[in-house]
Protein backbone atom coordinates (compact mmCIF):
# COMPACT_ATOMS: atom_id res chain seq x y z
CA UNK A 1 0.00 0.00 0.00
CA UNK A 2 2.63 2.54 1.15
CA UNK A 3 2.37 5.92 -0.48
CA UNK A 4 -0.66 5.02 -2.59
CA UNK A 5 -2.77 4.99 0.58
CA UNK A 6 -1.25 8.10 2.11
CA UNK A 7 -3.15 11.35 2.35
CA UNK A 8 -3.44 14.04 4.94
CA UNK A 9 -6.45 15.96 3.69
CA UNK A 10 -9.22 15.93 1.13
CA UNK A 11 -9.90 18.57 -1.47
CA UNK A 12 -13.14 20.46 -0.84
CA UNK A 13 -14.19 19.97 -4.46
CA UNK A 14 -14.54 16.23 -3.89
CA UNK A 15 -17.46 16.71 -1.51
CA UNK A 16 -21.05 17.59 -2.26
CA UNK A 17 -21.34 19.14 1.18
CA UNK A 18 -18.65 20.80 3.29
CA UNK A 19 -19.41 20.98 6.99
CA UNK A 20 -18.96 24.30 8.68
CA UNK A 21 -18.15 24.84 12.33
CA UNK A 22 -21.84 25.29 13.19
CA UNK A 23 -23.26 22.49 11.06
CA UNK A 24 -24.53 19.50 12.98
CA UNK A 25 -23.07 16.13 12.05
CA UNK A 26 -25.72 13.52 11.34
CA UNK A 27 -24.54 10.07 12.44
CA UNK A 28 -26.05 6.66 11.74
CA UNK A 29 -25.33 3.61 13.89
CA UNK A 30 -25.11 0.26 12.07
CA UNK A 31 -25.02 -2.51 14.65
CA UNK A 32 -26.30 -1.59 18.11
CA UNK A 33 -24.79 -4.39 20.20
CA UNK A 34 -22.66 -4.44 23.29
CA UNK A 35 -19.46 -2.89 21.94
CA UNK A 36 -20.47 0.48 23.39
CA UNK A 37 -19.92 2.47 20.19
CA UNK A 38 -23.30 4.23 20.42
CA UNK A 39 -22.49 5.21 23.99
CA UNK A 40 -19.16 6.67 22.83
CA UNK A 41 -20.83 8.72 20.11
CA UNK A 42 -23.41 10.05 22.58
CA UNK A 43 -20.59 10.96 24.95
CA UNK A 44 -19.30 13.51 22.44
CA UNK A 45 -22.41 14.72 20.61
CA UNK A 46 -22.52 18.09 22.38
CA UNK A 47 -18.78 18.68 22.15
CA UNK A 48 -18.65 17.85 18.43
CA UNK A 49 -22.13 19.18 17.53
CA UNK A 50 -23.26 15.75 16.36
CA UNK A 51 -26.55 13.92 16.52
CA UNK A 52 -27.48 10.27 16.11
CA UNK A 53 -30.35 10.40 13.63
CA UNK A 54 -30.68 6.72 12.69
CA UNK A 55 -29.99 3.32 14.24
CA UNK A 56 -29.87 0.03 12.35
CA UNK A 57 -29.74 -3.54 13.61
CA UNK A 58 -31.10 -6.91 12.50
CA UNK A 59 -32.23 -7.61 16.09
CA UNK A 60 -35.42 -5.75 17.08
CA UNK A 61 -34.59 -5.46 20.77
CA UNK A 62 -31.20 -3.98 19.98
CA UNK A 63 -32.74 -1.35 17.71
CA UNK A 64 -35.33 -0.37 20.28
CA UNK A 65 -32.80 -0.20 23.10
CA UNK A 66 -30.49 1.96 21.00
CA UNK A 67 -33.31 4.31 20.05
CA UNK A 68 -34.21 4.77 23.70
CA UNK A 69 -30.56 5.42 24.60
CA UNK A 70 -30.46 8.22 22.06
CA UNK A 71 -33.76 9.67 23.24
CA UNK A 72 -32.63 9.76 26.85
CA UNK A 73 -29.24 11.27 25.98
CA UNK A 74 -30.21 13.90 23.37
CA UNK A 75 -33.98 14.15 23.45
CA UNK A 76 -34.44 13.16 19.80
CA UNK A 77 -35.83 9.89 18.52
CA UNK A 78 -33.71 8.39 15.73
CA UNK A 79 -35.14 6.49 12.80
CA UNK A 80 -35.03 2.71 13.28
CA UNK A 81 -33.94 0.57 10.33
CA UNK A 82 -33.33 -3.16 9.84
CA UNK A 83 -31.08 -3.26 6.76
CA UNK A 84 -27.89 -1.22 6.48
CA UNK A 85 -28.66 -0.39 2.83
CA UNK A 86 -31.68 1.62 3.94
CA UNK A 87 -29.62 3.64 6.40
CA UNK A 88 -26.95 4.36 3.78
CA UNK A 89 -29.72 5.57 1.50
CA UNK A 90 -30.63 8.40 3.88
CA UNK A 91 -29.30 11.56 2.24
CA UNK A 92 -28.81 13.53 5.45
CA UNK A 93 -26.36 11.08 7.04
CA UNK A 94 -22.79 12.40 7.17
CA UNK A 95 -21.10 9.46 8.87
CA UNK A 96 -21.82 5.94 10.05
CA UNK A 97 -20.49 3.82 12.89
CA UNK A 98 -20.23 0.15 11.93
CA UNK A 99 -20.29 -2.22 14.90
CA UNK A 100 -21.58 -5.41 13.30
CA UNK A 101 -20.34 -9.04 13.17
CA UNK A 102 -16.90 -9.45 11.61
CA UNK A 103 -18.04 -10.96 8.31
CA UNK A 104 -20.02 -7.80 7.51
CA UNK A 105 -17.34 -5.14 8.07
CA UNK A 106 -15.77 -4.91 4.61
CA UNK A 107 -19.04 -5.10 2.71
CA UNK A 108 -20.59 -2.36 4.82
CA UNK A 109 -17.51 -0.13 4.78
CA UNK A 110 -17.23 -0.34 0.99
CA UNK A 111 -20.95 0.40 0.61
CA UNK A 112 -20.69 3.36 3.00
CA UNK A 113 -17.77 4.78 1.03
CA UNK A 114 -19.65 4.45 -2.26
CA UNK A 115 -22.65 6.15 -0.66
CA UNK A 116 -20.46 9.11 0.31
CA UNK A 117 -20.46 8.41 4.05
CA UNK A 118 -17.45 8.63 6.33
CA UNK A 119 -17.16 5.61 8.61
CA UNK A 120 -15.94 4.36 11.95
CA UNK A 121 -15.53 0.61 11.40
CA UNK A 122 -14.99 -1.99 14.09
CA UNK A 123 -12.07 -4.40 13.93
CA UNK A 124 -11.03 -6.72 12.44
CA UNK A 125 -11.42 -4.84 9.19
CA UNK A 126 -11.30 -7.97 7.00
CA UNK A 127 -11.65 -11.74 7.05
CA UNK A 128 -10.11 -12.33 3.61
CA UNK A 129 -7.80 -10.50 1.22
CA UNK A 130 -10.30 -10.00 -1.61
CA UNK A 131 -12.80 -8.19 0.62
CA UNK A 132 -10.00 -6.19 2.20
CA UNK A 133 -8.70 -4.86 -1.11
CA UNK A 134 -12.20 -4.00 -2.30
CA UNK A 135 -13.00 -2.05 0.87
CA UNK A 136 -9.71 -0.14 0.87
CA UNK A 137 -10.10 0.72 -2.82
CA UNK A 138 -13.64 2.01 -2.21
CA UNK A 139 -12.49 4.21 0.68
CA UNK A 140 -9.62 5.69 -1.32
CA UNK A 141 -11.58 6.15 -4.53
CA UNK A 142 -14.34 8.01 -2.71
CA UNK A 143 -12.05 10.06 -0.46
CA UNK A 144 -13.65 8.97 2.81
CA UNK A 145 -12.59 9.64 6.37
CA UNK A 146 -12.25 6.29 8.17
CA UNK A 147 -11.40 5.35 11.72
CA UNK A 148 -10.77 1.66 12.47
CA UNK A 149 -11.95 0.53 15.90
CA UNK A 150 -8.56 -0.49 17.30
CA UNK A 151 -9.03 1.94 20.15
CA UNK A 152 -6.17 0.58 22.28
CA UNK A 153 -3.75 2.74 20.26
CA UNK A 154 -5.58 5.82 21.56
CA UNK A 155 -5.17 4.98 25.24
CA UNK A 156 -2.73 7.23 27.09
CA UNK A 157 -0.30 4.38 27.98
CA UNK A 158 -0.11 3.37 24.31
CA UNK A 159 0.58 6.92 23.20
CA UNK A 160 3.29 7.19 25.85
CA UNK A 161 4.80 3.81 24.98
CA UNK A 162 4.97 4.69 21.29
CA UNK A 163 6.72 7.99 22.06
CA UNK A 164 9.20 6.22 24.34
CA UNK A 165 10.06 3.57 21.74
CA UNK A 166 10.26 6.09 18.88
CA UNK A 167 12.72 8.16 20.95
CA UNK A 168 15.00 5.13 21.32
CA UNK A 169 14.24 4.64 24.98
CA UNK A 170 14.08 0.86 24.68
CA UNK A 171 17.02 0.60 22.32
CA UNK A 172 16.59 -1.74 19.37
CA UNK A 173 13.46 -3.88 19.75
CA UNK A 174 13.98 -7.51 18.76
CA UNK A 175 11.07 -9.37 20.41
CA UNK A 176 7.45 -8.56 21.30
CA UNK A 177 5.17 -11.05 23.03
CA UNK A 178 1.62 -11.32 24.27
CA UNK A 179 -0.15 -14.16 26.05
CA UNK A 180 -3.86 -13.39 26.43
CA UNK A 181 -5.82 -16.13 28.17
CA UNK A 182 -9.26 -16.64 29.67
CA UNK A 183 -11.18 -19.12 31.76
CA UNK A 184 -13.52 -19.81 28.84
CA UNK A 185 -13.94 -18.59 25.24
CA UNK A 186 -15.35 -15.08 25.09
CA UNK A 187 -18.10 -16.18 22.69
CA UNK A 188 -19.76 -18.34 25.36
CA UNK A 189 -21.30 -15.32 27.06
CA UNK A 190 -22.66 -13.97 23.79
CA UNK A 191 -24.07 -17.36 22.81
CA UNK A 192 -26.08 -17.56 26.02
CA UNK A 193 -28.26 -14.62 25.00
CA UNK A 194 -31.88 -15.54 24.27
CA UNK A 195 -32.92 -14.79 20.70
CA UNK A 196 -35.97 -15.86 18.67
CA UNK A 197 -36.36 -15.99 14.91
CA UNK A 198 -39.35 -13.61 15.00
CA UNK A 199 -37.18 -10.86 16.46
CA UNK A 200 -34.35 -10.92 13.92
CA UNK A 201 -33.66 -10.50 10.23
CA UNK A 202 -31.78 -13.79 9.77
CA UNK A 203 -30.99 -13.29 6.08
CA UNK A 204 -29.78 -9.77 6.80
CA UNK A 205 -27.43 -11.21 9.40
CA UNK A 206 -26.09 -13.92 7.06
CA UNK A 207 -25.41 -11.35 4.34
CA UNK A 208 -22.81 -12.98 2.04
CA UNK A 209 -22.64 -16.30 3.89
CA UNK A 210 -24.37 -19.49 2.74
CA UNK A 211 -28.12 -19.55 3.38
CA UNK A 212 -29.32 -21.91 6.12
CA UNK A 213 -32.22 -22.30 8.56
CA UNK A 214 -32.33 -19.96 11.55
CA UNK A 215 -29.80 -20.93 14.21
CA UNK A 216 -30.15 -19.03 17.49
CA UNK A 217 -26.67 -19.81 18.78
CA UNK A 218 -25.01 -18.81 15.51
CA UNK A 219 -26.85 -15.49 15.65
CA UNK A 220 -26.18 -14.74 19.31
CA UNK A 221 -22.76 -16.39 19.58
CA UNK A 222 -21.42 -15.59 16.12
CA UNK A 223 -17.94 -14.90 17.54
CA UNK A 224 -17.48 -18.66 17.94
CA UNK A 225 -18.27 -19.68 14.34
CA UNK A 226 -15.76 -19.41 11.49
CA UNK A 227 -18.31 -18.16 8.97
CA UNK A 228 -18.80 -15.00 10.99
CA UNK A 229 -15.50 -14.55 12.85
CA UNK A 230 -12.16 -16.33 12.64
CA UNK A 231 -11.54 -16.76 16.37
CA UNK A 232 -8.84 -15.30 18.63
CA UNK A 233 -6.29 -15.29 15.78
CA UNK A 234 -8.23 -12.46 14.12
CA UNK A 235 -10.24 -11.01 16.98
CA UNK A 236 -8.19 -10.68 20.16
CA UNK A 237 -4.94 -10.88 18.20
CA UNK A 238 -5.88 -7.86 16.10
CA UNK A 239 -5.66 -5.47 19.08
CA UNK A 240 -2.18 -6.74 19.89
CA UNK A 241 -0.79 -6.69 16.37
CA UNK A 242 -2.24 -3.23 15.70
CA UNK A 243 -0.51 -2.04 18.87
CA UNK A 244 2.76 -3.60 17.64
CA UNK A 245 2.41 -1.65 14.39
CA UNK A 246 1.49 1.56 16.20
CA UNK A 247 4.35 1.43 18.70
CA UNK A 248 7.10 0.27 16.34
CA UNK A 249 6.01 1.94 13.10
CA UNK A 250 6.12 -1.40 11.26
CA UNK A 251 3.47 -2.11 8.62
CA UNK A 252 3.47 -5.77 7.62
CA UNK A 253 5.04 -9.04 8.75
CA UNK A 254 7.33 -10.76 6.29
CA UNK A 255 6.13 -14.23 7.29
CA UNK A 256 3.77 -15.92 9.75
CA UNK A 257 3.41 -19.42 11.18
CA UNK A 258 0.61 -20.58 13.47
CA UNK A 259 -0.88 -23.60 15.22
CA UNK A 260 -3.95 -24.20 17.33
CA UNK A 261 -7.15 -26.11 17.84
CA UNK A 262 -9.83 -27.08 20.34
CA UNK A 263 -7.95 -28.55 23.28
CA UNK A 264 -10.03 -27.61 26.32
CA UNK A 265 -13.59 -27.09 25.04
CA UNK A 266 -13.93 -29.98 22.61
CA UNK A 267 -17.56 -30.92 23.18
CA UNK A 268 -19.31 -27.73 22.13
CA UNK A 269 -20.73 -26.84 18.70
CA UNK A 270 -18.54 -23.82 18.10
CA UNK A 271 -16.03 -24.07 15.27
CA UNK A 272 -13.33 -21.61 16.33
CA UNK A 273 -10.22 -22.80 18.23
CA UNK A 274 -9.85 -22.32 21.97
CA UNK A 275 -6.06 -22.16 21.69
CA UNK A 276 -3.72 -20.54 19.15
CA UNK A 277 0.00 -19.82 18.88
CA UNK A 278 1.23 -17.32 16.28
CA UNK A 279 4.79 -16.28 15.40
CA UNK A 280 5.55 -13.41 13.02
CA UNK A 281 8.80 -12.16 11.52
CA UNK A 282 9.08 -8.48 10.60
CA UNK A 283 11.47 -7.03 7.99
CA UNK A 284 12.45 -4.33 10.51
CA UNK A 285 14.34 -7.04 12.39
CA UNK A 286 12.17 -8.32 15.23
CA UNK A 287 10.01 -11.33 16.09
CA UNK A 288 6.46 -11.24 17.44
CA UNK A 289 4.70 -14.02 19.33
CA UNK A 290 1.01 -14.20 20.26
CA UNK A 291 -0.77 -16.85 22.31
CA UNK A 292 -4.38 -17.33 23.43
CA UNK A 293 -5.42 -20.23 25.62
CA UNK A 294 -8.97 -20.58 26.93
CA UNK A 295 -9.36 -22.81 29.96
CA UNK A 296 -7.06 -20.77 32.20
CA UNK A 297 -6.92 -17.12 33.13
CA UNK A 298 -3.28 -17.44 34.21
CA UNK A 299 -0.07 -16.38 32.44
CA UNK A 300 -1.35 -13.32 30.60
CA UNK A 301 1.21 -10.65 29.69
CA UNK A 302 2.37 -8.22 27.00
CA UNK A 303 6.03 -7.23 26.72
CA UNK A 304 8.24 -5.26 24.34
CA UNK A 305 11.85 -6.44 24.61
CA UNK A 306 14.72 -4.25 23.47
CA UNK A 307 18.46 -4.03 23.92
CA UNK A 308 18.03 -1.64 26.88
CA UNK A 309 15.48 -3.78 28.71
CA UNK A 310 11.76 -4.56 28.83
CA UNK A 311 8.62 -2.46 28.54
CA UNK A 312 5.78 -4.33 30.27
CA UNK A 313 2.37 -3.40 28.85
CA UNK A 314 0.48 -6.27 30.49
CA UNK A 315 -1.91 -3.79 32.13
CA UNK A 316 -3.01 -2.22 28.85
CA UNK A 317 -4.82 0.78 30.33
CA UNK A 318 -2.29 1.57 33.08
CA UNK A 319 1.16 3.15 32.72
CA UNK A 320 3.59 0.65 31.21
CA UNK A 321 6.44 -0.51 33.41
CA UNK A 322 10.12 -0.35 32.44
CA UNK A 323 12.93 -2.60 33.56
CA UNK A 324 16.57 -3.08 32.62
CA UNK A 325 16.47 -6.64 33.95
CA UNK A 326 17.91 -9.17 31.54
CA UNK A 327 19.89 -6.62 29.51
CA UNK A 328 23.68 -6.79 29.53
CA UNK A 329 24.11 -3.52 27.62
CA UNK A 330 25.91 -0.62 29.33
CA UNK A 331 23.01 1.71 28.45
CA UNK A 332 20.34 -0.56 29.91
CA UNK A 333 17.42 1.00 31.76
CA UNK A 334 18.09 1.84 35.38
CA UNK A 335 16.08 0.94 38.48
CA UNK A 336 12.82 2.84 38.80
CA UNK A 337 12.68 3.85 35.14
CA UNK A 338 9.19 4.72 33.94
CA UNK A 339 7.56 5.54 30.62
CA UNK A 340 7.04 9.33 30.54
CA UNK A 341 3.29 10.08 30.46
CA UNK A 342 1.53 11.27 27.31
CA UNK A 343 -2.04 11.92 26.26
CA UNK A 344 -4.00 11.59 23.04
CA UNK A 345 -7.58 12.31 21.92
CA UNK A 346 -10.39 9.84 22.49
CA UNK A 347 -10.74 7.43 19.58
CA UNK A 348 -14.38 8.29 18.79
CA UNK A 349 -13.97 12.02 19.30
CA UNK A 350 -10.96 11.95 16.98
CA UNK A 351 -13.15 10.39 14.30
CA UNK A 352 -15.95 12.94 14.69
CA UNK A 353 -13.45 15.81 14.67
CA UNK A 354 -11.83 14.47 11.49
CA UNK A 355 -15.22 14.14 9.78
CA UNK A 356 -15.79 17.83 10.43
CA UNK A 357 -12.28 19.02 9.57
CA UNK A 358 -12.01 16.71 6.52
CA UNK A 359 -8.64 15.39 7.76
CA UNK A 360 -8.11 11.74 6.78
CA UNK A 361 -5.27 11.30 9.27
CA UNK A 362 -7.34 9.70 11.99
CA UNK A 363 -5.58 7.84 14.78
CA UNK A 364 -6.35 4.50 13.12
CA UNK A 365 -6.86 5.29 9.41
CA UNK A 366 -7.65 2.83 6.66
CA UNK A 367 -3.92 2.13 6.30
CA UNK A 368 -3.85 0.82 9.86
CA UNK A 369 -6.81 -1.43 9.12
CA UNK A 370 -5.06 -2.73 6.02
CA UNK A 371 -1.91 -3.49 7.99
CA UNK A 372 -3.61 -5.33 10.83
CA UNK A 373 -5.76 -7.25 8.36
CA UNK A 374 -2.75 -8.48 6.41
CA UNK A 375 -1.24 -9.83 9.64
CA UNK A 376 -4.46 -11.44 10.86
CA UNK A 377 -5.31 -13.01 7.50
CA UNK A 378 -1.78 -14.41 7.28
CA UNK A 379 -2.14 -15.83 10.79
CA UNK A 380 -5.47 -17.45 9.99
CA UNK A 381 -4.20 -18.92 6.72
CA UNK A 382 -1.16 -20.32 8.54
CA UNK A 383 -3.43 -21.80 11.20
CA UNK A 384 -5.73 -23.43 8.64
CA UNK A 385 -3.06 -24.75 6.27
CA UNK A 386 -0.27 -25.48 8.73
CA UNK A 387 2.11 -23.70 6.35
CA UNK A 388 4.30 -20.60 6.63
CA UNK A 389 2.57 -17.64 4.99
CA UNK A 390 4.47 -14.85 3.23
CA UNK A 391 3.29 -11.37 2.25
CA UNK A 392 4.35 -9.64 -0.97
CA UNK A 393 3.62 -5.91 -0.47
CA UNK A 394 4.36 -5.03 -4.09
CA UNK A 395 1.72 -7.47 -5.39
CA UNK A 396 -0.55 -7.19 -2.32
CA UNK A 397 -0.59 -10.98 -2.17
CA UNK A 398 -0.32 -13.64 0.52
CA UNK A 399 1.07 -17.07 -0.33
CA UNK A 400 2.67 -20.12 1.23
CA UNK A 401 6.43 -20.05 1.21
Amino acid sequence: MGRSLAGASIAASSYQRILGANDRLSVGIIGCGGRGLLREVLQFTKETNAQVTAVCDTWRQQREKASEQVRQADGNTPEQLIRYQDLLGLKGIDAVVIGTPDHQHCTMLAAAARAGKDAYCEKPLAMNLKELNEAVDAVKKNNRVVQIGTQVRSWAPSVAGRAFVQSGGLGRIFKIEQSRNGARPYWYGYGERAVTEADVDWKGFLMNQKDRPFHAKQYAGWYGFREFSRGPQTNLFVHFIDLVHYVTGAQFPRSVVAAGGKFRFQGDEYTNPDSVEIALEYPEGFLVRYCSTFGTSANSFLKFIGTKGVMDASAWNKPWVLSGEGSTEPDRLGPGAVVPPAEGPHHMKNFLDCVRSRQTATIAPIEAGYSHSIATIMADEAFITGRRMVFDPARKSIHAG
